[in-house]
């Protein structure tokens, strides 16, 4: 009887640790596509809580957000958008948090032609047939691109060759593919592994574009806010400002 009661009790406690454990969803920017797949894994290990990742551009999730959609966490490549929706009301109060500043790169494949050490100059080689970059209406990336290229005033000789990606990400696999023949993309991106054995990059100077200050808020109608808040505070956390390091962000308010 004895050891009934205690499987019983075991399962009991088992059960509420079940019902305790939490699904987040999370709407963030692509250029977080690696260093995020990292982190959530670290934070899924340590929390027990599980998350769901949905990467696009920080446009198209902030005009989601303010229709509706069940989001719990917003990871922008803009602070803008997650500033625009505190001052709608659409945030839990005191959750907007700077989490990283990004950078751009122009990256090509091994085998190509185009010589990127040469800089900004190596858009103009012949062989940048086709450049790709994010499309500025609605990602960060793809506006910060279009600002470096105006800074070299080089963007009025180059435009009619830009193929836009709908996100960086996108952006990212054209020039991987070989469907594009260079690209501007972050340099979160091509740190990754799966670029960094592919190809090379050049850093774009921070000066030549307006600085990628990317923004995070818990979404105002989460369910979970509870374990979205636990979720930023691990971001906040010494390893989670080490694995965003390690994909090229400046973390400007690590603690």
């Amino acid at each position: 009887m004895r050891q009934l009661l205690l499987i019983f009790s075991l399962f009991i406690i088992m059960d509420s640790d079940i019902l305790r454990a939490e699904e987040i969803t999370i709407a963030a920017a692509s250029d977080l596509s690696f260093a995020f797949k990292e982190l959530i894994s670290a934070y899924e290990a340590a929390s027990g809580n599980q998350v769901k990742l949905t990467l696009g551009s920080s446009g198209n999730f902030f005009a989601q957000i303010q229709n509706g959609a069940p989001f719990d966490l917003y990871f922008s490549a803009d602070i803008s958008y997650p500033k625009k929706l505190e001052e709608a009301g659409l945030i839990v109060p005191g959750s907007l948090y700077r989490y990283a500043i990004g950078r751009i790169v122009l990256w090509t494949r091994h085998e190509s032609p185009i010589d990127v050490t040469q800089g900004i100059a190596a858009l103009r080689q012949s062989s940048a047939k086709t450049i790709a970059i994010a499309n500025p209406r609605h990602a960060p990336y793809g506006r910060a691109a279009i600002a470096a290229m105006e800074h070299f005033n080089m963007y009025d000789d180059v435009k009619d060759r830009l193929v836009l990606g709908e996100n960086v990400s996108q952006t990212a696999q054209f020039v991987e593919s070989g469907a594009a023949d260079i690209g501007i993309i972050a340099l979160s991106l091509a740190r990754a592994p799966a670029m960094r054995t592919k190809g090379t990059y050049w850093e774009i100077p921070t000066e030549a574009h307006p600085t990628l200050e990317q923004g995070a808020i818990i979404v105002k109608a989460s369910k979970r806010a509870d374990s979205a808040k636990q979720f930023l505070e691990f971001v906040k956390s010494r390893q989670g400002v080490a694995i965003m390091k390690r994909y090229g962000f400046v973390a400007p308010e690590s603690r």
